[in-house]
């Protein structure tokens, strides 16, 4: 099949959002509020002091599998706000998306009790921990090394190689659990109510999933790049 045009700076913002609806959450991480009426993506951009060509490549991989940039695209690109967007995301998982799907779980089992609530209240708190876990090595470890390297200091460890060694696939636990929704939630639990809650996961899943890939994409990439550069 082949790939769709790439969104472009003259297109106007809402069809880019319009092409792929889950774009909308892309958004908050750039600093960029709903409103935005008419105005092309150049326009937005330049109102919210946001690189226009980053925003395109977080969105034209965030949407094409097939999307793979190249290394000339990240040297002609303002990766200034690689780092601000990446931590943007950190902060929606860890303090939006999971406590609200926390909520909810233990609103849909709390009614059921016992083993279930346990199995499955436990089993989320460990990929809550997980995923923090994760986020914290990357914003402890890897973050603070790419500045560096964005600023043209020569490292004697390989970013790269230490991001990727502990990069582990944490959305892998994510399905697991709604299996287990799917095999533990009581038939009596009220139909919409475990639904909607298994559409918090998968919408959970799929979004994680385009944040590794985006890291996969891009991140990883960029961190060979600059190590190329200060040898």
């Amino acid at each position: 099949m082949q790939m769709s045009p790439l969104f472009q700076r003259k297109m106007k913002l809402g069809e880019v959002i319009a092409a792929n609806h889950n774009l909308i959450l892309m958004l908050p991480r750039f600093g960029i509020p709903l409103g935005f009426g008419e105005k092309t993506v150049q326009e937005v951009c330049d109102e919210y002091g946001v690189p226009v060509d980053f925003l395109l490549l977080v969105c034209n991989v965030y949407t094409y599998d097939e999307y793979e940039p190249t290394t000339a695209d990240f040297e002609q690109m303002d990766m200034s706000m690689l780092v601000s967007y990446l931590l943007a995301s950190h902060n929606y998982y860890l303090n939006e998306r999971l406590p609200h799907i926390k909520q909810h779980l233990c609103h849909v089992v709390g009614s059921v009790g016992g083993r279930v609530e346990q199995v499955l209240t436990t089993f989320y708190d460990d990929y809550q921990q997980e995923v923090g876990e994760h986020f914290k090595f990357e914003e402890c470890e890897v973050f603070p090394l790419l500045q560096k390297l964005q600023q043209g200091e020569r490292l004697t460890a390989k970013v790269s190689v230490h991001f990727s060694s502990a990069h582990a696939n944490i959305e892998d636990k994510l399905s697991d659990l709604t299996r287990i929704v799917y095999k533990y939630l009581p038939s009596n639990i009220l139909p919409t109510e475990s639904i909607e809650l298994v559409f918090d996961i998968l919408q959970l899943a799929a979004d994680i999933e385009k944040h590794t890939v985006i890291e996969e994409k891009i991140l990883l990439p960029y961190i060979k790049l600059l190590e190329r550069r200060t040898l």
